[in-house]
């Protein structure tokens, strides 16, 4: 499973997996009854049934929104078939057909036994499941019926939107090894509606099987069926998951005049924007699996910090995570209907949090939310958010595609915007004008081969990267270095400062023209004017001037001073030495220094020492943490 986010995506390749979704997935996680008929089970345990979506039902003889039976989905998913093969091979029979000719007549693309005879593993479809952030799984679980279908409807048309953006932008088929490539704006998928996560708390979120068949035209004009270019689909994941996340989250603000806030849930990690006055115990209260995941993470990074000697990266830092979600996965449930689970759960937190918390929850949202929005200008700066985002791709990735903007661009709307709504392609826009304006492409045409896709381009940029400090630990942790997140962060607001800076210093000369955030103004030729693009730190023909010394030298004094937003350093400096020079971080240590100490004298005078569990730990610390002569003050990357 690959996770992204509020965006998972697995592989459903087994010929029987259909099976397992069928008892599973489409029995809302829990276990279909032996020898029960699905729909018969879903009306019983008052679940939803699933429904059909995409472009490409019509090929299939489906409509959207029709029920899932579960013969359609062993057909499907189980063999590649028609969805109605059972009456097309009744017909073919009637009409003098052999059974193997009808047989073949209804599978879709090519046949799953003649992939098996080549010893491959036949991909029948990818499971997306998407979810909202937890703070909208706790208003939607303790608010009001109306609040309720708020939500979902968001959740809904939030999910047509990704599927229709995969249909128009990413999908495509791939026949005769690669060499045939043609877009497929169709996909046929079957999405089931859960509640609950398999402690029976809140978690609303939906399985969307994606097919992995498509319908193209042949040379002769006549469709035919042929698999995705799955690699495609998974490589634009993260895109789909930030605009899942955004169109969600700015239709429940819209409609309920709310707003958001980050949160952090992993220190140096990227925030989440939550629901601005959902306070984090309620939060907590309904993640019961990061509590678990959380606990277990502990416990296999202390292994790999002693197996490694060093603590783990952000890849590994993920790799762990992912066991440590595996390690705390329970077994099935026997699913409950949304009545009840509605009644458990605000029984729960009345009992946990009383009344006045419960009931006022939507309330002081509300308010919150107002604040925020009267705080918060309709307006995005098309030039800064620009910057921001090419700033903050290059610092994390160093070379990057248009998918990787295109995600921070919409991440940067969701933290800017704070839930308000915006033009529709303003995210499109930024993502272009950050790779026009910032990006330099890496990835050159080879003689004699085929030109390179749109998604297959590499770009790089020139900014200064900020070095890496140290930041102290909390709750006993201890210090650690900074995130490339809080570098970029970091890397991003001292050009935006020094933008500011020139154009206030630019005498005679207005403000760049802001994008509003309505249509008209997003169309308007305000944001293709070369006068509105102040100078930034890329210095290349045709492109806008490079910053100036003066500017280059507040850039550097300001990253170099921490002038980072508050909600995400906390006012921590950006200096190595600065930072160890605080009293209490000379006090830390000096206890590392004693420590040590005290546990290399322990080896001299004992042949078996006993190692103090806490002895092993600063040491280890003190290993981890040593400071260079020169950190803080190295330039940045390729300089």
């Amino acid at each position: 499973m690959s996770p992204v986010g509020v965006l998972s995506v697995a592989k459903i390749q087994r010929r029987n997996a259909w099976r397992y979704y069928v008892r599973g997935v489409a029995f809302g996680d829990g276990r279909l009854p032996v020898g029960q008929p699905l729909t018969d089970a879903q009306e019983v345990a008052g679940l939803q049934p699933g429904r059909w979506r995409g472009r490409g039902l019509a090929a299939l003889g489906l409509t959207e929104g029709a029920e899932v039976s579960e013969r359609q989905m062993e057909l499907v998913f189980g063999q590649g078939r028609h969805p109605d093969a059972d009456r097309i091979v009744r017909h073919l029979l009637d009409d003098g057909a052999d059974a193997a000719t009808a047989r073949r007549a209804t599978v879709l693309g090519q046949p799953i036994e003649e992939i098996e005879a080549r010893k491959q593993t036949p991909l029948l479809a990818l499971d997306f499941t998407f979810r909202p952030q937890a703070s909208l799984h706790v208003l939607w679980a303790l608010g009001d019926a109306h609040t309720r279908r708020i939500i979902e409807r968001a959740h809904e048309r939030a999910i047509a939107r990704v599927l229709r953006w995969l249909e128009d932008e990413v999908a495509e088929t791939r026949w005769a090894s690669g060499r045939g490539r043609a877009k497929t704006p169709a996909l046929v998928a079957a999405a089931f509606r859960h509640n609950d996560n398999r402690d029976s708390f809140p978690l609303l979120h939906e399985h969307c099987l994606v097919l992995n068949r498509v319908q193209r035209l042949d040379a002769d004009g006549d469709p035919v069926w042929g698999a995705l270019d799955t690699r495609r689909l998974y490589r634009h994941v993260v895109a789909a998951g930030t605009l899942y996340t955004l169109a969600v989250t700015t239709e429940v603000c819209e409609e309920l005049g709310l707003a958001t806030v980050p949160r952090e849930v992993t220190p140096g990690l990227r925030p989440v924007m939550e629901i601005a006055g959902v306070e984090s115990e309620l939060i907590d209260w309904s993640a019961t699996r990061r509590q678990q995941i959380e606990e277990v993470l502990e416990g296999l990074t202390y292994k790999y910090a002693k197996k490694h000697g060093r603590l783990p990266g952000e890849k590994a830092r993920e790799g762990l995570g992912w066991w440590a979600a595996q390690d705390t996965r329970r077994e099935k449930k026997t699913p409950r209907p949304l009545e009840q689970l509605l009644a458990w759960w605000k029984a729960s937190a009345l009992l946990k949090f009383g009344q006045q918390m419960v009931d006022g929850l939507l309330q002081r949202c509300r308010t919150a939310g107002a604040a925020i929005r009267a705080r918060v200008d309709p307006v995005v700066d098309t030039v800064l958010a620009a910057v921001d985002v090419a700033a903050v791709v290059f610092t994390v990735r160093g070379r990057f595609a248009r998918r990787h903007v295109l995600a921070e661009a919409r991440r940067h709307l969701l933290e800017t915007l704070r839930g308000r709504e915006f033009a529709r392609g303003l995210d499109d826009y930024i993502a272009n004008r950050a790779l026009s304006d910032h990006g330099r492409q890496t990835t050159d045409p080879q003689p004699g081969r085929r030109a390179p896709a749109a998604d297959q381009i590499f770009y790089t940029a020139d900014f200064p990267e900020p070095d890496p400090w140290f930041i102290a630990g909390t709750d006993g942790k201890p210090p650690r270095e900074s995130s490339r997140y809080e570098r970029a962060r970091v890397a991003s607001l001292a050009v935006r400062n020094a933008i500011r800076a020139a154009r206030t210093a630019a005498a005679g000369q207005t403000d760049a023209p802001a994008a509003t955030t309505s249509a008209a103004a997003h169309t308007g030729e305000q944001h293709h004017d070369p006068t509105s693009a102040p100078p930034h730190a890329v210095d290349h023909p045709g492109r806008d001037a490079a910053l100036t010394t003066a500017q280059r030298a507040a850039a550097i004094h300001a990253h170099q001073q921490a002038a980072m937003p508050e909600e995400y350093l906390g006012g921590r400096t950006t200096d190595a030495g600065t930072w160890l020079r605080t009293p209490k971080n000379l006090e830390r240590l000096a206890a590392i220094t004693r420590a040590a100490d005290a546990r290399r004298r322990a080896f001299e005078n004992r042949s078996e020492p006993e190692q103090p569990t806490d002895a092993v730990r600063t040491a280890e610390q003190q290993q981890h943490h040593t400071n260079r002569p020169d950190q803080g003050r190295g330039t940045g990357r390729g300089h």
